[in-house]
């Protein structure tokens, strides 16, 4: 039997390898700052959190994002941080990143057409690395992590005792860049 409703999100999913070395800077930023790494197969990037929402729904946003048309890129990632209030470090860019913010700006105006929630805050993306930090990391030298985006994800969150569970509901790929493009 279908859920009534999902807490649910966009997001961009890493591939294996790549979410492999996240995963390995986020058990070091772990230990860095006392806290907690999320689990490798739930790391990613997230472009707009909806919440709960009723299972037609979801559907709603399948079709939503099956309409988006959007290139691939690369994401440029650098730069070591923390929201202190929250306990959570984060992976981000020191650059501006067009192509992710072009994306994300498209998915929301998309959602509001469509009556979503959209958090009205400024996107600030980041990627978790560890949760209940109870000190700042400092003094680890990140190598740049550059991932090539090519989809764009609808995920599933379960809360559970021990982390957040994600599956991926839906997929989409973004499209190869054309050559009169360049």
């Amino acid at each position: 039997m279908a859920a009534a409703s999902s807490r649910v999100f966009f997001a961009l999913w890493p591939d294996d390898a790549v979410r492999g070395m996240l995963a390995a800077l986020a058990r070091e930023v772990a230990r860095e700052a006392l806290g907690r790494a999320p689990a490798q197969s739930n790391i990613h990037l997230t472009l707009a959190f909806l919440g709960e929402q009723a299972s037609h729904r979801v559907e709603a946003l399948r079709e939503l994002a099956s309409g988006l048309r959007a290139a691939r890129f690369v994401l440029k990632l650098d730069e070591i941080g923390c929201f202190r209030r929250s306990g959570v470090a984060w992976l981000g860019a020191s650059t501006h990143q067009p192509h992710l913010l072009a994306l994300q700006a498209n998915l929301v105006r998309a959602l509001r057409r469509g009556a979503f929630p959209v958090d009205g805050r400024s996107y600030a993306p980041h990627l978790t690395l560890a949760r209940k930090c109870r000190t700042t990391p400092s003094g680890l030298a990140v190598q740049r992590v550059a991932w090539e985006v090519r989809e764009l994800a609808l995920v599933r969150s379960a809360l559970r005792p021990g982390g957040p569970d994600y599956r991926i509901e839906a997929r989409w790929a973004l499209q190869r860049p054309s050559a009169r493009g360049l």
